[in-house]
């Protein structure tokens, strides 16, 4: 019988180096395998077996269970496979900033967000709501309208400085979901051709903090509220009122097949484009809503009543400003404040046909004036304190009112146009069910210019399926306010005229309302620790090694090589950190709390790189600007004298060692003397020399049995370990000037090289994918890990970014930025650590913590 094997690496379980892990699924994979899987989301992984999404432990899988079924199976007379040296690149992947959303919600968001200087403010524009206008930087002659969202996350970190990026999908991460779900479904309806204002997407304001729905502003001077008669239309009129009728109908109709109703309507919401064709605005009617609602939660608190009087009062407030809502609107949104209607007819269900009462408001106020608007306040006003006086139904005032409007459109036209004055009244029924349909309104005022029997050909393709389920801007959450931000207003109303200017006040109302329509997330900080010892500027970082600590922490001083400690030896897999600096020494720190531990003396020149070895033995080996190479035995107690140390073949005219790197039994040099050394880690032998570069190799990288190599003539060459054979040379055919390599970084299928422009390029998979210029000046250092991008250089500051994508295309998302204060020479990441060498002689270490 075959023995059982992994599903993922195909290698037999032995319980030692092959250990079979259960997943909470019920299927097996090794420890190994387990480790480097992808992890899409926090604590979780797919098995390899049925693709399930599983919980992964925090600690790794060792914390799962081993599957002791599988193990009786193996035979014990088996060969074992070779045990894997150990080493520190086959650990967990860790977030250097944690996230709350995954890829594919980062590619769906990104595709609607607008770069960072998308949008110009006029000097000091008017707010309102969270709404404010502007244009367009690139086409300034495009207007734009420019609705809050939501709070950005505060950039107060002192240390760790989030992009734009970052910042706009940590916002919509944090958004509670039925805010994100609208939003979507306003995003994806704008995408489509409809009779509504282009959404040109989300913008994030850097200096208000907030997120914003930016949509166009059509022509400002051709508005539907511009265009009223004070005293209505004639009949000589009514052709013009019978095309901006048609086309007010044919905009709510478009918004009705995706899904929306408005719920609410002003003449505001309208506007024309340069050919007279009519659009509705939505962040014309978000803006509209909060109005609605803000004045809601005015009226009274939760579990409070309303009477028909406040009622009345609370009606006409709005229709002054030209506001119209149905009544199953306006009673659904006092019921989402917990206000108690004492209305009792109003239980009717707000739907496709709430927009019907709106829209034959707006044309009623077209055809009759503002007759019709003032003739309504002062009736609503009237019967609404009888009916609080005498206790009066509501609908009683309904049909009141309805006589009302069927005197004054008699009034205006007489026996003319009787299909349309019925039409009218049936669109002001109280029960939506029993109003019109959008598009039977408009075929009868169609037929105020073109006659029944000359239309013979007119339908209309995918009619509004009523059952479909709708979404009310009105009632959505983007319109919703919390009360919060009202007690803040009021505090503002009462203060501003003696203690502020009023631009502050603004700037409050906005920041107390609308950042609580974020969540906001459980955030964190990113931490850092200076360690400081060093006496010139730090050249190279290296970690590896097992901590090992006397039990009861006796320290001794030395004159010559400072604190030692006595005691008995234990080991802790802490590990420690090495630094290489100019001033010819190598410090070691303990990872475990960042304490100085030891100093390597004895470079005699200036030490420019310094890498760890386990394999055998634990080994530090640096080298210096001399040709001097130390191997330094890193075996508890530390000593202060080199293993072994050997030079290469002094050349006056060149600068010794730049880069170093490991592999196997090799330990690799990149020289000033343009060439790659591969030198035996056994007895310091020169077991090779690569040749080719035109100018000092400069950075050193391993990965896949392949050597990298940089040099400050501009190329990378890559060669073969197994040989040591040239296999291909990158940048050779670069047209333009020739910009020095300055550092590389090879993980898996990825190389990443900086170059003394400033430029980063990134291949994928032996093709060249990206180039990118993210720092201004020189990049001195870069580093990979799993997705994390780090890199840094003179204009001292550590970009972090997130590398992502497949072969055919390379996407790096910017998380965001560490300024240093002064020159980055060194980076490595280590385990949710970035330690960071400077030129100002410190080795900072950044962290995200709670």
């Amino acid at each position: 019988m075959e023995p059982p094997e992994c599903p993922v690496c195909l290698q037999s379980y032995d319980g030692e180096c092959t250990i079979p892990r259960v997943l909470t699924c019920g299927h097996t994979a090794c420890e190994s395998c387990l480790l480097n899987l992808p992890q899409k989301f926090p604590l979780t992984i797919r098995c390899p077996a049925c693709t399930v999404l599983v919980k992964y432990p925090p600690q790794g899988p060792t914390f799962l269970p081993k599957n002791i079924d599988l193990l009786r199976l193996i035979d014990p007379a088996s060969p074992k496979p070779l045990k894997n040296p150990k080493n520190f690149e086959n650990v967990l992947e860790f977030d250097f900033i944690p996230r709350t959303w995954s890829n594919e919600f980062y590619t769906f968001w990104k595709q609607y967000v607008l770069p960072k200087d998308s949008v110009l403010f006029e000097a000091k524009a008017e707010e309102d709501c969270g709404f404010r206008f502007g244009c367009l930087r690139e086409n300034q002659s495009q207007r734009v309208s420019v609705v809050k969202l939501g709070s950005l996350c505060d950039d107060d970190d002192s240390v760790f400085k989030y992009s734009y990026l970052m910042r706009v999908m940590n916002c919509l991460s944090g958004m509670i979901v039925e805010v994100r779900d609208q939003l979507d479904l306003i995003l994806r309806t704008a995408s489509r051709q409809i009779k509504c204002c282009r959404v040109l997407g989300l913008w994030g304001d850097m200096e208000d903090g907030f997120l914003c729905l930016v949509c166009e502003r059509l022509n400002e001077i051709e508005r539907l509220d511009f265009l009223r008669n004070g005293d209505g239309l004639c009949n000589d009129g009514l052709s013009s009122f019978a095309m901006m009728g048609m086309e007010i109908c044919e905009a709510l109709i478009s918004l009705n097949k995706q899904g929306f109703t408005a719920g609410c309507l002003g003449f505001s919401c309208f506007s024309f484009d340069n050919f007279g064709n009519l659009y509705v605005d939505l962040n014309d009617i978000l803006v509209m809503g909060r109005r609605v609602t803000k004045s809601v939660a005015k009226v009274g608190c939760v579990g409070s009543r309303i009477c028909d009087k406040e009622l009345g009062l609370f009606l006409s407030d709005f229709l002054e400003s030209n506001v119209f809502f149905s009544p199953e609107v306006l009673y659904e949104l006092f019921k989402k404040e917990g206000i108690w209607v004492e209305c009792e007819e109003s239980e009717f269900s707000v739907g496709y046909g709430s927009d019907v009462w709106p829209v034959a408001c707006i044309l009623l106020s077209l055809l009759i004036g503002e007759q019709f608007t003032k003739e309504l306040i002062d009736y609503i006003c009237c019967v609404s304190t009888k009916a609080s006086d005498d206790n009066i139904a509501c609908l009683g005032m309904y049909m009141a009112w309805m006589e009302k409007v069927t005197y004054l459109l008699e009034n205006k036209f007489g026996s003319e146009f009787v299909s349309l004055q019925l039409m009218f009244c049936q669109c002001l029924n109280f029960d939506p069910g029993c109003r019109p349909l959008l598009t039977n309104v408009w075929k009868c005022i169609r037929e105020l210019i073109i006659k029944p029997e000359f239309d013979k050909m007119i339908r209309f393709d995918g009619p509004v399926n009523l059952e479909n389920e709708n979404h009310c801007l009105v009632l959505g959450e983007l319109s919703c306010l919390p009360k919060e931000r009202l007690e803040t207003e009021d505090k503002d109303e009462l203060l501003g005229a003696e203690n502020s200017d009023g631009a502050d006040i603004d700037q409050a109302r906005a920041a107390g309302g609308v950042k609580d329509l974020v969540n906001g997330l459980s955030k964190g900080n990113v931490k850092f620790k200076d360690l400081q010892g060093h006496r010139d500027c730090v050249t190279g970082l290296a970690v590896g090694g097992e901590s090992s600590q006397p039990d009861d922490r006796i320290l001794l001083h030395s004159p010559y090589h400072g604190f030692l400690f006595s005691g008995t030896w234990q080991t802790y897999a802490w590990g420690f950190l090495f630094s290489s600096s100019f001033d010819k020494s190598i410090h070691v720190w303990s990872l475990k709390d960042f304490s100085h531990v030891h100093t390597f003396k004895g470079h005699d020149h200036k030490v420019m790189a310094v890498v760890y070895v386990d394999e055998d033995q634990p080994l530090c080996i640096s080298g210096d600007s001399g040709g001097g190479i130390f191997v330094w035995s890193f075996s508890f107690p530390l000593g202060h004298e080199p293993l072994k140390k050997w030079n290469e073949e002094k050349d006056w005219r060149y600068s010794g060692i730049h880069a170093l790197t490991t592999s196997g039994r090799y330990l690799y040099t990149g020289s000033g003397d343009r060439t790659i050394k591969a030198w035996s880690l056994l007895d310091g032998t020169l077991s090779c020399t690569m040749s080719g570069h035109k100018s000092a190799v400069s950075t050193l990288a391993v990965c896949n049995g392949v050597l990298y190599s940089g040099s400050r003539d501009g190329t990378i060459r890559l060669w073969s370990l197994s040989d040591h054979s040239l296999l291909t040379v990158l940048e050779e055919d670069s047209s333009g000037a020739v910009s020095s390599v300055l550092s590389l970084t090879a993980v898996q299928h990825t190389l990443v090289v900086s170059h003394e422009s400033g430029s980063i390029k990134v291949w994928r998979n032996d093709k060249f994918m990206k180039s990118m210029q993210t720092h201004k000046g020189s990049v001195f250092a870069v580093f990979l890990e799993g997705k994390w991008l780090f890199t840094g250089g003179w204009d001292k500051t550590v970009s972090v970014q997130e590398l992502a994508g497949d072969e055919f295309e390379e996407d790096v998302i910017p998380t965001g930025a560490i300024p240093c204060g002064s020159v980055i020479t060194a980076l490595l990441y280590w385990q949710g650590k970035l330690f960071v060498g400077c030129a100002d002689r410190t080795v900072k270490v950044y962290y995200y913590g709670k």
